[in-house]
């Protein structure tokens, strides 16, 4: 029993023993940069992105085929894209321009509440038809300019 006893002592030792050699030291951790994020604000609001010209939209309110030139029965649409979430006040002044001369022609406003992306239209026709000439559409958000287009009436 002793030489049992012995042999199992003698295995302890020599496990342990190899537990306790050397270990290798592992290579250092690579250098990990300190994540930076963008200091968090506050939504910037509604913003105009896009104003587009034509003569006909679809149930999106967006311009069908964009145009510049126009016929003077074709009804003319201004397609209002907007980004953000928040309330806005757009308002589209057209004019007429000849020389020197610029002549207000219609003007009109909407309140709008979006919560995302959004489009809106504003429009401009005459029953006998918009005179021929240059004329140039203004988009305003809450009185400050977004947008100038200008088109013709042939």
């Amino acid at each position: 029993m002793k030489v049992s006893h012995l042999f199992s002592l003698a295995l302890l030792v020599a496990i342990s023993t190899a537990g306790c050699g050397k270990k290798e030291t592992p290579p250092p951790a690579a250098s990990v940069p300190a994540v930076q994020t963008a200091p968090q604000t506050a939504p910037i609001g509604v913003t105009v992105s896009q104003i587009k010209l034509g003569n006909a939209i679809g149930a999106d309110k967006r311009v069908t085929t964009p145009g510049a030139s126009f016929n003077k029965n074709d009804t003319i649409y201004a397609s209002v894209e907007t980004q953000g979430a928040g309330k806005l006040t757009l308002k589209a002044k057209w004019t007429y321009h000849k020389g020197e001369m610029v002549a207000p022609v219609k003007e009109n406003t909407m309140d709008i509440s979006a919560d995302g992306p959004a489009v809106n239209e504003f429009h401009i026709s005459m029953p006998a038809g918009l005179p021929s000439g240059k004329y140039q559409v203004e988009i305003f958000a809450d009185n400050k300019s977004a947008g100038v287009s200008d088109f013709t009436i042939n």
